[in-house]
């Protein structure tokens, strides 16, 4: 903070900057009125003696030259002032902040002291350090435009994290499609060991009937005492057998199925599936918003 006017350090090196053009103004104008002594002196002043009108009239038009120098530089120290205080206000409005002049404190001596102190602490450390010479930014190119440049920056730090954002949802719902594929899997492979032992029981005993098809049909050509109707009669009641144990089996099946569905490890399964498809809508529509936000 500056030690003598309370302002942060950028404002304590615009203050710098203003007390810098004030003094050269200042001393431009101490030279125009030089300037006007040594005018009068080159046109004037070439007789050894002169009369008292002569010298009232010489006073008079040296008397016309200042006023007229201090004049000029007086309004262009006000008009550069007027102009700087603008600067400031049209700064402030862009942000839509309303800045207020006390113009009693600009005859307050206390504060005029101060500030010449200030000029002359801050005039004899330049000197010192030779930084006289350092060339100053324009003070439109500061203020306004700073502010704008970091509102940019983090914008594009704000941009970044929900690039990142969007990417860990990305991820996201890629591992939760590739766990919902792998449930599904298991599922289906669940239901097709199922399936294969049902069909295979029903195989063993289709050739177990064809079996026992052939094995009659040999008999009845080697027996001799056994009749047609006997054996007919045996194969009809090995058919009911037969068509019995394939409607057990379907039976069988089906309450395996819905035992199947009914243990904790199928529960368990289909609630990770639900949880997992909700969550698969929930990153997408979370994506959906980010890419409208783009």
């Amino acid at each position: 903070m500056g030690e003598n006017l309370g302002l942060n350090n950028h404002h304590h090196q615009q203050a710098i900057n203003f007390i810098r053009f004030s003094r050269y103004k200042r001393l431009q104008s101490l030279k125009g009125v030089e300037q006007c002594f040594h005018d009068l002196e080159d046109s004037k002043l070439y007789d050894d003696t002169y009369t008292i009108d002569e010298v009232k009239e010489m006073i008079n038009e040296l008397m016309k030259s200042v006023h007229n120098e201090m004049d000029m530089e007086l309004l262009n120290s006000s008009h550069t002032s007027t102009l700087l205080l603008a600067q400031l206000l049209t700064q402030a409005e862009k942000w839509h902040l309303k800045l207020n002049c006390d113009v009693s404190e600009l005859e307050n001596r206390e504060l005029l002291e101060q500030i010449a102190a200030f000029e002359e602490k801050e005039m004899s450390i330049s000197a010192g350090t030779g930084d006289s010479k350092l060339k100053l930014n324009p003070i439109n190119q500061t203020g306004g435009a700073e502010l704008l440049n970091n509102e940019i920056e983090r914008l594009k730090a704000e941009n970044r994290n929900l690039l990142t954002v969007v990417k860990k949802q990305e991820q996201a719902v890629s591992d939760s499609g590739k766990l919902n594929k792998s449930l599904m899997t298991q599922i289906n492979d669940l239901n097709l060991a199922t399936k294969s032992k049902d069909d295979s029981a029903v195989r063993d005993l289709e050739k177990q009937v064809a079996e026992l098809q052939v094995d009659l049909q040999s008999k009845s050509n080697d027996s001799t005492g056994m009749g047609d109707g006997e054996l007919m009669s045996d194969l009809t009641s090995t058919k009911h057998e037969l068509l019995r144990t394939r409607k057990e089996l379907e039976t069988a099946s089906e309450e395996l199925n819905l035992k199947f569905q009914q243990t904790s490890a199928y529960k368990n399964l289909k609630d990770m599936l639900t949880k997992k498809n909700e969550q698969i809508k929930i990153l997408r529509k979370n994506l959906q918003q980010y890419e409208g936000d783009e």
